[in-house]
């Protein structure tokens, strides 16, 4: 697969991701990695990036990044927005947790549980990348790719691409 900045054309990065028309190459690179990880591992339902403040800044819902999609998501309540309030709700008592046991920066947590699996990875901006996955998932696949994406998305999630993020989500409410 290539990226949206090595193709020529249409800016979009796919139909999951048809809000990524009229953003930064940047944005758009972000939307085809999400779509990447959401497509090459098996079992995922679905993945959000949140903001160090709890905000949806990228989502696997295809309702969320392209305005045509129908909603047939089987994440938490069949949304992405709703898997960003779990996973910056479940990140703030991990980092929490760390800072009473004096364990250091919280880099991945896991809750396995009898018909799914949450991961959430940290960035290194303070945003953290959640996913809802199926109970049957290979955890260390799911892992593996996840810190992928963040090893790829962690250097370029500037404040201003974001800022750029976030008013691309509200935009599609």
């Amino acid at each position: 697969m290539r990226s949206p900045s090595s193709s020529t054309g249409s800016s979009s990065t796919g139909s999951r991701s048809g809000a990524a028309f009229g953003l930064s190459s940047e944005a758009r690179n972000l939307h085809w990695l999400l779509t990447n990880l959401v497509e090459e591992v098996p079992g995922l339902l679905s993945v959000a990036v949140v903001s160090s403040d709890g905000l949806l800044l990228l989502s696997s819902d295809p309702a969320r990044n392209n305005e045509d999609a129908v909603d047939n998501s089987s994440g938490p309540k069949g949304s992405s927005a709703d898997l960003a309030t779990i996973v910056s709700g479940l990140g703030s008592l991990c980092i929490g947790a760390a800072k009473l046991m004096d364990a250091g920066s919280v880099k991945q947590t896991v809750v396995a549980m009898e018909e799914g699996s949450l991961f959430v990875m940290s960035i290194s901006d303070g945003s953290l990348l959640g996913v809802h996955a199926t109970p049957d998932c290979d955890m260390s696949v799911v892992a593996y790719h996840m810190a992928l994406f963040v090893g790829r998305a962690g250097h370029v999630l500037t404040p201003e691409l974001r800022s750029e993020l976030r008013q691309s989500m509200e935009s599609v409410r």
